[in-house]
C-alpha cells in the first residue's frame, strides 16, 4: 500500500527519465503534425529528454487517441490532438473510449484560423458572390475534406449549415490528397486551416474567399470574415491541446505543462506560428485546467451541430 502511495511522487520527481512519445493522430506533413513538431522540439529542450513524434492516422483521429487512452499513465505517451477530440464524442456513436473519462490534461497549444478556398479558376470574384453562387449551384459543387472528423470536414459542415446549401462532399484520406485535387481542379471548394492553406494562397494557386474568425487576420487582411458578409454562425478555429492517459500523476502533467509554456514563449515558435497564420496559446491557456474547460465547452457546442447534420462516422 505504501509503495503505491509513493509511486506517483517518486515518478514525478524523476520525470522524465527517458524518451517521450507524442502521438499525432493524423498523417505526417499535415497541419496538426506541423504544430506538433514545432512545439515538441522546444519542449524536448526544456524537459532534457527527446519527444519523438509518432503519426497514427485513421478514423478521424480516434485511433491515435485510443492508443493514448489505453497507454500506461506515466507521462511517456502523450497525445496532441485538435478540435476533433471534442467532435468525436458525437461523430462516433461507438467510440472505444469516453473522452472526458479517458484523459488527463496538459494544456492548449494554439488556435488555428481557417480559410475558405476554391480552385484557382472558380467563378465568383469575392465572398458575397461566392455565397450567392454556392446557394444557387450547391447540388453541382464539390466540397473536399480530409475525411470525416477532420478540421476541413467540420468547417465545411458548418459552412453548408450556415448557407443552408448542401454541396457534394468528397472525403479524402488526409489534407494532402484533398489539396492536391483542389489544385488540380478536380474539386471546387475546401475549407482548411491556415497552417495548410497559407502557402497556396500566397502563391496564388488557390482562390481565397474568407476567414472563419470573428476579425480579419493580419496575415490576410483583404479576406473578410463570414459576419461581414451576413453569414451568421460561421466561426470556427481549430484548437490543439496535449493530453495524457487518465491517471497520470498531476505532477507529471504540470511538468509537461511547464515545458509547453516554455516552448510557446520561445520567439522562434511565435515567429513560425505567425508564418502559418496563428499564434501560441498564452501561459494561462497552456494549463491542464484551461484545456479541460475548453474540451468540455467544445463537446457541448458541437454536439447539436453534428446531430442536426445527421452525418456520423460509424
Amino acid at each position: 500500500m505504501a509503495a503505491n502511495v509513493l509511486a506517483g511522487p517518486v515518478l514525478a520527481q524523476d520525470y522524465p527519465a527517458r524518451q517521450i512519445t507524442m502521438i499525432v493522430p493524423f498523417s505526417a506533413g499535415g497541419p496538426t503534425d506541423t504544430v506538433a513538431r514545432l512545439v515538441a522540439e522546444r519542449m524536448s529542450a526544456d524537459l532534457g529528454q527527446q519527444i519523438v513524434i509518432e503519426n497514427m492516422g485513421g478514423a478521424g483521429g480516434t485511433l491515435g487517441a485510443g492508443r493514448v487512452a489505453s497507454a500506461e499513465a506515466d507521462g511517456y505517451t502523450v497525445l496532441l490532438h485538435h478540435i476533433g477530440m471534442a467532435t468525436a464524442e458525437t461523430l462516433y456513436r461507438n467510440l472505444a473510449y469516453e473522452t472526458l473519462e479517458a484523459f488527463d490534461y496538459v494544456g492548449l497549444v494554439t488556435e488555428v484560423p481557417m480559410v475558405v478556398v476554391a480552385r484557382q479558376d472558380f467563378e465568383p470574384a469575392d465572398f458575397p458572390a461566392f455565397l450567392e453562387f454556392v446557394k444557387g449551384n450547391a447540388a453541382d459543387l464539390t466540397l473536399a475534406n480530409a475525411g470525416i472528423g477532420s478540421a476541413s470536414h467540420l468547417c465545411g459542415m458548418l459552412l453548408m449549415q450556415a448557407l443552408e446549401a448542401p454541396m457534394i462532399t468528397v472525403p479524402y484520406q488526409g489534407t494532402g490528397p484533398a489539396m492536391t485535387d483542389l489544385l488540380g481542379g478536380q474539386v471546387d471548394v475546401m475549407c482548411d486551416q491556415t497552417t495548410n492553406t497559407t502557402q497556396q494562397i500566397q502563391g496564388g494557386t488557390v482562390k481565397a474567399y474568407a476567414v472563419t474568425t470573428p476579425e480579419r487576420l493580419e496575415l490576410f487582411p483583404d479576406l473578410p470574415t463570414g459576419a461581414e458578409s451576413g453569414l451568421d454562425g460561421f466561426e470556427v478555429s481549430i484548437w490543439h491541446g496535449i493530453y495524457t492517459p487518465k491517471g497520470t500523476p498531476a505532477e507529471v502533467n504540470e511538468r509537461l505543462s511547464t515545458a509547453l509554456q516554455s516552448a510557446l514563449a520561445d520567439p522562434g515558435v511565435a515567429e513560425s506560428m505567425a508564418g502559418l497564420g496563428t499564434a501560441p496559446s498564452s501561459a494561462e491557456d497552456a494549463t491542464p485546467a484551461a484545456l479541460q474547460a475548453k474540451l468540455e465547452a467544445e463537446i457541448a457546442r458541437w454536439q447539436p451541430v453534428i446531430e442536426a447534420a445527421g452525418v456520423y462516422a460509424d
